[in-house]
């Protein structure tokens, strides 16, 4: 896994889940969206489908989320964690 330190998550930033909560029928690999920010490092993501209908808004913490890049990325930036 890499990590930027540089990169930091903030609002509207696309994010992936890195673990299951069956609880809250979420697991790992659905993808969300930044919405709120609450303390650093907590943040209320949103879920949503391909047509932009959402199916769940949840808190979670950063270590339980990786964030999604659409463009690419220099591997001299990057730092294996």
């Amino acid at each position: 896994m890499y990590f930027n330190p540089e990169h930091k998550m903030k609002l509207l930033d696309t994010v992936a889940l890195l673990e299951d909560l069956p609880e809250l029928r979420l697991y790992r690999g659905q993808v969300g969206t930044i919405v709120e920010e609450y303390e650093p490092e907590v943040f209320e993501v949103e879920f949503s489908s391909t047509t932009g209908c959402a199916y769940a808004l949840e808190t979670l913490k950063a270590d339980q989320l990786m964030l999604l890049h659409h463009h690419p990325l220099q591997a001299n930036n990057l730092t294996s964690v």
